[in-house]
């Protein structure tokens, strides 16, 4: 029976996601949706009702309610995180996706506001912050560390003893080798090779990755 109730921030594609994979595979249940009232179009969302986040407490008190943000990585997560950060102050718990069908062994430390798709591996020993996306089909490798407010596509390898740092957006089928630090605010290309420490704010693309002229914040719209 499932005994968490559970409102989620956003009425996007990834809210939708986060709708499906909380109903079909986890305790949660869904009772609504809540977005800032100058987005919102319709009074309902598959069935379920949204509320203007400026008065979401007011319907679903903290006390009883978990909460969920639901959005995907604009302006190199900063979107996310903004939400994130101002329904925490309202003093809501987070719920964290875990797919029933990923690997996640049992030392792993897992934070909260976190959706954890299937096929992703994580080892011994490793650790996802807080408000972290992974998409299906990543390799955490082990005592590695996905910090804060992260996003990581699908197929990335994150190799053993690797750190990714607050903000970071990972594309598909990029590569992160053993002993890497990734600083923050660094967006790593699809396909991309980083075989050593990389600069805070930055772009790397390509076979071995190499760091690009614009920032990563002036490139993400920061």
């Amino acid at each position: 029976m499932k005994n968490k109730k559970l409102v989620i921030i956003g009425t996007g594609e990834t809210a939708h996601l986060a709708y499906e994979y909380f109903t079909f595979d986890s305790d949660y249940k869904v009772v609504a949706f809540s977005v800032n009232k100058n987005y919102i179009k319709e009074k309902t969302f598959l069935n379920l009702p949204v509320v203007e986040f400026e008065n979401v407490e007011k319907f679903y008190p903290p006390n009883e309610y978990f909460v969920f943000v639901a959005l995907a990585s604009g302006k190199l997560n900063r979107d996310r995180m903004k939400m994130y950060n101002l329904t925490k102050e309202k003093g809501y718990k987070f719920a964290s996706y875990i797919s029933s069908k990923a690997f996640v062994w049992h030392n792993v430390e897992i934070g909260e506001n976190c959706f954890i798709l299937e096929d992703n591996t994580l080892q011994p020993f490793t650790k996802v912050g807080n408000n972290v996306v992974m998409w299906s089909g990543n390799h955490l490798g082990h005592r590695s560390e996905i910090k804060d407010n992260c996003l990581i596509t699908s197929h990335v390898v994150i190799c053993g003893c690797s750190t990714i740092e607050e903000n970071c957006f990972l594309g598909v089928n990029s590569t992160i080798a053993d002993y890497v630090t990734i600083k923050k605010d660094n967006f790593i290309a699809m396909g991309a090779v980083v075989n050593k420490k990389t600069k805070e704010n930055s772009v790397y693309i390509g076979n071995p990755a190499k760091r690009a002229e614009i920032s990563a914040l002036e490139y993400c719209g920061v």
